[in-house]
């Protein structure tokens, strides 16, 4: 459709190439040829005419398409949000007609990027520090949006089935000559989360030298469902959806490091990321992640 005005120009010039060649020919009286002319004249204007026309509109179906394209909006998440996220994308998509893409991975690496200029639109972080760490760079706006668990987990077919945390728990032990997966303890949310809950059990002395340290934590937790590593730290949402692993402790709630996911727009958000920060306060939005085992921290709107 972009180009049809070239269809209709050419027309317009091979009608009035003919008039032209009809009005010239020999042996027609000048009457005739004039009045052959004068048509040429009008039908060459109205072809103009009808050529401009078909321009201006096909200019603004094009810049329909345009808007349409362009109605695109780029987000950072923590990877553990991977799988609720999609479907609430999806909803918001159906809804808005707005097309969200999604980069997943640690929330450091990713509030790094946007340190760095990567062009998004909003940042969906897996704790405080790396969202508060944006906050001083790029991030303008924000809303404390879920919460979650700290979980150990095992392979499905392990032979340990529950064991309770809490004061005097010995993971180095339970772990035995095997190693504990888990984010990179400086600066992976769930690794920061996993080190400070064995800080305050007083574990993590004794467990440091068998932790194995993942880029993020999916990668953790398929360590875990590979068999790579007998047992991991990760989120109860992302234990969930893995068949291959099963839970066999819940870490005690640590009120002082509450595991909380932030979410904001960025400081160049295009205007459609407002309207994807309130879907993710709707009901819709509560009930898809709630499915997935996340804590709704906010009041949601209709």
């Amino acid at each position: 459709m972009p180009h049809d005005w070239i269809i209709y120009a050419a027309f317009g010039v091979l009608v009035c190439l003919l008039l032209w060649r009809v009005a010239t020919q020999r042996n027609v009286n000048s009457a005739v040829a004039g009045n052959r002319r004068a048509s040429l004249i009008i039908l060459g204007v109205v072809a103009l005419a009808f050529v401009g026309w078909q321009g201006v509109r096909l200019l603004g179906v094009g810049a329909t398409i345009a808007d349409t394209e362009d109605k695109t909006i780029t987000v950072f998440a923590a990877a553990s949000l991977t799988n609720a996220l999609d479907d609430v994308d999806r909803a918001f998509t159906k809804q808005s007609g707005i097309k969200v893409v999604v980069s997943y991975g640690a929330s450091s690496a990713l509030a790094k990027q946007i340190e760095q200029g990567t062009p998004a639109d909003v940042f969906a972080s897996a704790d405080l520090q790396w969202m508060d760490y944006c906050a001083h760079k790029k991030v303008d706006t924000r809303v404390n949006l879920l919460g979650n668990k700290l979980v150990l987990i095992a392979a499905k077919d392990a032979k340990i089935d529950h064991v309770t945390i809490g004061p005097g728990f010995d993971l180095a032990k339970l772990a035995g000559d095997g190693r504990v997966a888990t984010g990179d303890v400086r600066e992976v949310p769930v690794g920061l989360y996993a080190k400070a809950a064995l800080e305050w059990l007083d574990a993590w002395a004794a467990i440091e030298p068998k932790m194995v340290m993942a880029e993020d934590v999916r990668a953790a937790l398929s360590m875990v469902a590979r068999g790579e590593a007998p047992l991991g730290i990760v989120y109860e949402t992302d234990a969930k959806i893995e068949p291959a692993v099963k839970v066999i402790g819940v870490f005690p709630d640590n009120t002082d490091d509450p595991i909380i996911y932030p979410v904001a727009l960025t400081a160049n958000a295009k205007s459609d990321a407002v309207q994807y920060l309130s879907f993710l306060r709707t009901q819709t939005a509560k009930s898809v992640f709630e499915k997935y085992g996340f804590n709704f921290l906010v009041k949601p709107t209709s």
